[in-house]
């Protein structure tokens, strides 16, 4: 039914293995979100126990309804898309869809995954990061305050906090806000990031997968153990998201700005001021909380999606 080169099955076991992940990481993600474009926490925990107190455990999952229905559509693309390319280049190469990938294959096809994906995912996790910050203040140094206030009113401007959250209602009111005041192109704020992010994060996710995977398989055995499976990606997970954190950082920022007032006029001058005032420490906020989540994320995706494909090629 279908060729050597090309199958859905890969699509479609991605999907089941997206919405699992979406459902273990979110609670860390809307962390590392808040430590990242975020104000006012001390640390990771001093962030969690904030969330928890003002928001209770429901905080955690804020903005999960859109990653829940777009992310399993993501993560179908990617690794689908990324099945799928390496036997095309198998194809090209060795005249054979099944021969092995090389090192070399294997970094095409996940750095080409990684371009791709972002035609997608920047959308998702610019909404995704709007509904998740909607608790947040607004910086006062971040609106145009100056010369506006009444009868000469001299008001310190960390004194002054709006809240903003009633900007959205919702993933669909949230994409409609954005279109209506921005346009198309306001949807893929930050996707420069995200390809700093992706292109190599990919290379740095699906290799150290496929290396864990070998290594830990016996060469008596034809097919990785699950517990070899969810063991190598979660490493490749934390791997992959551990090295990302600086651009992950930078994407962040630029998604959850122009809320009300837009700070940064584009990616090197949200790169410089994050510099200028916060020090190279600011690229690495929230590379513990990366690390962390990254694993079970990552574990539960490739397992998933592993045991879903093998389900579907028993038929």
């Amino acid at each position: 039914m279908q060729s050597s080169s090309f199958r859905v099955d890969d699509f479609l076991a991605g999907w089941i293995g997206g919405a699992s992940s979406v459902v273990v990481g979110h609670p860390l993600d809307t962390v590392k979100t808040r430590l990242q474009a975020g104000n006012g926490y001390r640390n990771t925990l001093h962030c969690i126990l904030t969330i928890y107190r003002k928001e209770t455990a429901a905080g955690f999952f804020k903005g999960m309804s859109f990653p829940l229905a777009s992310i399993t559509v993501y993560n179908s693309v990617v690794f689908g898309f990324f099945s799928n390319a390496q036997r095309f280049i198998s194809t090209y190469r060795y005249g054979d869809g099944r021969h092995p990938c090389s090192l070399l294959d294997l970094t095409a096809a996940s750095m080409l995954t990684g371009l791709v994906s972002v035609g997608l995912g920047a959308p998702v996790d610019l909404v995704k990061i709007r509904l998740q910050m909607q608790t947040q203040t607004v910086l006062a140094e971040n609106l145009n305050f100056a010369g506006n206030m009444p009868n000469g009113s001299n008001i310190p401007l960390n004194s002054v906090s709006i809240s903003s959250q009633q900007l959205y209602r919702g993933p669909v009111h949230c994409v409609s806000s954005i279109l209506q005041t921005q346009g198309l192109p306001g949807l893929y704020r930050g996707a420069g990031a995200m390809v700093l992010r992706d292109v190599p994060g990919y290379a740095l996710y699906f290799i150290p997968y496929s290396v864990f995977c070998q290594l830990l398989t016996p060469e008596t055995s034809t097919a990785p153990h699950p517990c070899s499976i969810w063991l190598a990606g979660g490493l490749a997970g934390s791997i992959s998201w551990v090295t990302a954190t600086p651009a992950d950082v930078v994407k962040s920022r630029m998604q959850a700005d122009a809320q009300l007032h837009r700070k940064y006029r584009g990616l090197l001058h949200c790169i410089l001021d994050c510099y200028r005032s916060e020090g190279v420490q600011v690229f690495f906020r929230g590379a513990s909380v990366n690390a962390i989540r990254g694993f079970p994320m990552s574990s539960t995706m490739f397992l998933t999606y592993e045991l879903s494909l093998q389900f579907f090629r028993s038929f």
